[in-house]
């Protein structure tokens, strides 16, 4: 079948979108793969697009437990990059629409972001703190699987035909309602043992939520796809308060009323269940004064401080212990990145007291090989083990990428 050029997503996009989908996947077995061929890949990948000849490939499976028990889809890198080609058309649409406290999966935005909002707004909403006020809390249960897919294609596909200019457009239709509709559950291949599916309600998993419901966790489209679905529910809540944020199913409202917020809690369960066939958890709204703490994405807000959430600082309690028996120079390159990545988190937050107390937490011993920068704030590796560690520990790395490799074949 042929295609017209000038009605086709142009080849040059599918080079942008492989080098934007290797950033941090290169070393994954499918992008290498594909990159020992890219070139000749990328004309057949387009060919298959503008010819309507693409398929979607077979999608890996997995349970991950933290932070909580999930279900992952991981697409094929070929996949991924047709997920970029869409949104490099449609995330410029959804950004003229959406409104600015919609966290999730947005450039600028995210968890942070998330959090500094909530505070701003109980600040502002309590006068600076000389008023009462209450943050209502609220969670959908199973939102991902809740997803009805033909609403959702019949949403995007009106949002496509008023909102984008390109001439492409019936070829962007096509892959958006592919992808939509796709149930990855009937061709995958299942990495995590079955018998982890049974930690999962049946309202957690694309196996037992039926063939018109669900998006899998995992990819890209679907992160931005669950937002535009909840984009009228956005706009409906923030023409009744002026301080409202979402986090992908996880939302708040922080007003002066309380009686407010508890006669809204039906009209938003209504409006979601009704237009969307989505549910509030019943067991996760809370509506309490904003003195009290409000814990939000991974943080709590709690009067004029922001603290890390008791989750986190476990994780790293947990993580300083396992490897508090674990020293050698082979650890240490990971050990380092991982503290430092927890320390940077942690700066944005009250956390000076838990610092120090993770600080005495960590094995004299380790001390032999890495060392605290007082004048950075980070852990570093000591000179004498460092040129050797980082041989060590990429030797590692490729022995376990090859163990990984061939138990595929």
């Amino acid at each position: 079948m042929r295609f017209d050029d000038e009605t086709s997503i142009p080849l040059e996009d599918f080079f942008t979108a492989y080098y934007q989908c290797r950033l941090r996947k290169r070393q994954t077995i499918n992008a290498l793969e594909f990159e020992i061929d890219y070139e000749h890949n990328l004309v057949k990948l387009w060919r298959d697009v503008n010819s309507r000849k693409y398929t979607i490939s077979k999608s890996i499976c997995f349970i991950v437990t933290k932070p909580k028990v999930r279900e992952i889809f991981a697409a094929d890198f070929r996949d991924r990059i047709v997920h970029h080609i869409v949104m490099m058309r449609l995330e410029p649409l959804f950004e003229n629409v959406f409104i600015n406290d919609n966290y999730n999966c947005r450039k600028r935005k995210g968890t942070l972001y998330g959090v500094k909002r909530l505070h701003e707004q109980i600040k502002e909403c309590s006068k600076n703190y000389t008023k009462n006020c209450y943050v209502g809390k609220f969670d959908m249960q199973g939102f991902f699987m809740s997803i009805h897919k033909p609403t959702l294609w019949m949403m995007l596909s009106k949002f496509i035909k008023e909102k984008y200019k390109g001439k492409d457009i019936e070829t962007l239709l096509w892959l958006v309602e592919l992808i939509v509709m796709h149930c990855p559950q009937y061709n995958c291949i299942r990495k995590s043992p079955i018998t982890m599916w049974n930690r999962l309600a049946k309202n957690k998993s694309l196996f037992t939520c039926g063939d018109e419901f669900g998006l899998p966790i995992g990819n890209l489209t679907s992160q931005c796809f669950a937002n535009f679905y909840l984009h009228q529910f956005d706009i409906m809540v923030v023409n009744e308060f002026i301080y409202y944020g979402r986090y992908v199913d996880d939302y708040y409202i922080v007003c002066e009323s309380k009686d407010k917020i508890k006669k809204w809690i039906k009209i938003m369960g209504d409006y979601l269940s009704s237009n969307l066939s989505v549910s509030l958890h019943p067991n996760k709204v809370y509506i309490q004064p904003y003195r009290k703490g409000i814990k939000f994405i991974g943080s709590v807000v709690k009067g004029s401080r922001i603290y890390v959430s008791n989750s986190t600082v476990s994780n790293l309690y947990l993580f300083i212990h396992r490897y508090n028996h674990e020293i050698s120079a082979v650890n240490a390159e990971h050990v380092v990145q991982s503290l430092n990545s927890y320390w940077g988190f942690m700066k944005h937050y009250s956390s000076y007291n838990i610092k120090i107390r993770l600080l005495k937490m960590i094995n004299h011993k380790w001390f032999r090989y890495i060392k605290y920068n007082t004048v950075k704030h980070i852990f570093e590796i000591r000179n004498q083990y460092k040129e050797n560690n980082i041989v060590l520990y990429n030797s590692r790395r490729k022995k376990i990428f090859c163990e990984k490799y061939y138990s595929l074949e």
